[in-house]
């Protein structure tokens, strides 16, 4: 599955503007370039789950920090995708923590507090005063997302059906108690949960401001 800006910022908590703003070479590379080489951005399930860990480091230390620590990353050999590791700070430094729990400082002191586990990044934080951004794999209580279905694209939950098929058709005027008329075995509250998230992802517009 390959994700469009907006629908990658609105399940990662990071604006468009910062996604436009990450992808660009500051002189030491970019935060992060979409690994689906392509025109408009497209993200990966993997970019996606990068972009959440930097949305929760970005709560407690800087994108210079952030920057600093994703170059000393690839100083000590670790050039695989950023999903897969795990970073820890405690808003002095950024430290990389192996299996062993063992921490290596990439930026000034070893980390103390782990802010971004998996099961952090995982589920609803609040990147931002006022913004709070859904359950990565549950977006909604009848809307999941799983690499496995669909590619990763956001279905009703226990179907195939994509999110904004169903979104569609109640913005078009159909109840959402005729929804199953269309795609049996999708409630009314299921097309009311999709036409919610359809919303909270048009939130996520194109005029979004960089940090």
């Amino acid at each position: 599955m390959a994700y469009s800006t907006r629908m990658a910022a609105a399940l990662s908590g990071a604006t468009v503007g910062q996604l436009r703003s990450w992808r660009q070479d500051r002189g030491n590379g970019a935060i992060l370039c979409p690994e689906l080489a392509a025109r408009p951005a497209l993200y990966s399930f993997r970019d996606v789950l990068a972009l959440r860990a930097f949305a929760h480091l970005r709560q407690d230390v800087s994108l210079q920090m952030i920057r600093k620590a994703l170059v000393n990353l690839k100083r000590i050999g670790e050039v695989d995708h950023v999903a897969g590791y795990s970073l820890v700070a405690d808003g002095d430094s950024i430290a990389l923590v192996g299996e062993d729990d063992h921490a290596t400082d990439l930026v000034k002191s070893p980390g103390q507090r782990v802010i971004a586990t998996m099961a952090d990044i995982l589920r609803e934080f609040a990147p931002r005063p006022g913004v709070v951004v859904p359950d990565l794999l549950r977006p909604k209580h009848h809307v999941s997302v799983d690499p496995a279905t669909q590619g990763g694209r956001p279905v009703i939950v226990g179907t195939r059906v994509p999110f904004d098929a169903v979104a569609e058709l109640v913005e078009d005027g159909v109840p959402p108690e005729e929804i199953s008329t269309y795609y049996p075995g999708v409630t009314a509250d299921a097309a009311r949960d999709a036409a919610s998230f359809a919303l909270y992802v048009d939130s996520y517009g194109t005029g979004s401001r960089a940090a």
